[in-house]
């Protein structure tokens, strides 16, 4: 079983500017994400230097808008609420675009959960279809440690995502 914690942390200045983010086994899910999407973006990013890419590929998602997540436990259990379903993909955002606007370029995610656990899996990215099912995952968490890590969210005071230097 892996071991996911939850995030709150602030991308603005604002209250309404706080995000939910992920870490899972204590790396952030966006890590995973640029991991994940590196050989595919080496065609568009060729030109770009090893420190570019590496910064490209961390913030092309930020966490979700809290205020935009009405109810985070049924969100984080797979059953999103309408603005953020996908249904032809039975999948649920997890992240989103580093812009602000969780739909520009989501990270998508099929949750399933059961009475003893919850897996995400099958992440994708429905602007680039072609790319497929992304090589992160499958996550499965034991759903009372989940669900205790959902209800308890780790409240930051700044990204926890470090980018390397510009």
């Amino acid at each position: 079983m892996r071991r996911i914690e939850f995030l709150t942390y602030p991308s603005g200045e604002g209250p309404s500017d706080l995000r939910w983010g992920f870490r899972i086994d204590g790396v952030d899910l966006r890590v995973y994400a640029a991991r994940a999407t590196r050989a595919l973006w080496r065609r568009e990013h060729e030109e770009d230097s090893p420190a570019e890419q590496d910064r490209f590929l961390l913030s092309q998602h930020d966490g979700l808008a809290l205020d935009m997540i009405g109810d985070p436990g049924r969100h984080f259990l797979g059953d999103p609420g309408p603005e953020f379903a996908y249904p032809s993909a039975n999948t649920t955002p997890v992240l989103g675009c580093s812009c602000g606007v969780w739909g520009c370029w989501p990270l998508l995610a099929v949750i399933t959960a059961t009475p003893a656990t919850v897996v995400w899996s099958g992440f994708r990215q429905p602007f680039r279809e072609e790319w497929g099912e992304l090589a992160i995952g499958p996550y499965l968490f034991a759903r009372p440690a989940y669900e205790a890590a959902l209800a308890e969210p780790v409240r930051l005071t700044a990204n926890p995502l470090v980018l390397p230097p510009a």
